[in-house]
């Protein structure tokens, strides 16, 4: 796991390649691929704290965009799948044409933002209100995550980093 983690912050290279990797890494981690964003742009802040809000803003955009990216397949799975079967409804279906865009405020949510995101492209629910909803959650998110790792003292990351033989904070 560390030799992970140490390849992956050699490929992002913090803070040389800088907003461009953040925003990749927030893009990815926002599809079904299992990834964090959130160490990159603690990383990137952590080195370069006057970039504070313009990290947040990248983070936030690339997340989105990615979650939006979410929506469209779910939008093309649902097009292509009534094309072959014709309309279907389920509890779910109710439930989200009930709450409609607003539900992805959640769509931060480990485990179940990256779906939620897929189901209302499936459901085919406005596409502006769900950027615009899922935008709040997730700079929301990023805010407090961030805010609450800049509170751990820099010298338990120090020692998390020498643990890992990770050299970024030598």
């Amino acid at each position: 796991m560390a030799e992970i983690l140490q390849q992956l912050l050699q490929w992002v290279q913090l803070p040389e390649v800088g907003l461009s990797a953040l925003f990749i890494t927030a893009f990815a981690s926002a599809t079904l691929i299992p990834f964090g964003s959130e160490p990159i742009l603690f990383g990137y802040i952590s080195l370069r704290p006057e970039m504070y809000w313009a990290a947040i803003g990248v983070a936030t955009l690339g997340n989105t965009l990615g979650g939006m990216l979410d929506w469209w397949l779910g939008l093309v799975a649902r097009n292509a799948y009534e094309s072959l079967k014709g309309p279907t409804h389920y509890r779910l279906e109710k439930w989200l044409e009930r709450s409609g865009p607003k539900l992805l405020l959640l769509a931060w949510l480990p485990g179940i933002g990256d779906p939620l995101c897929l189901v209302a492209g499936w459901m085919r629910l406005a596409w502006l209100p769900c950027l615009i909803y899922m935008a709040i959650g997730k700079l929301l998110r990023f805010i407090t995550l961030t805010w609450l790792l800049t509170e751990i003292p820099m010298r338990y990351w120090q020692q998390l980093a020498e643990w890992l033989h990770l050299p970024i904070f030598h």
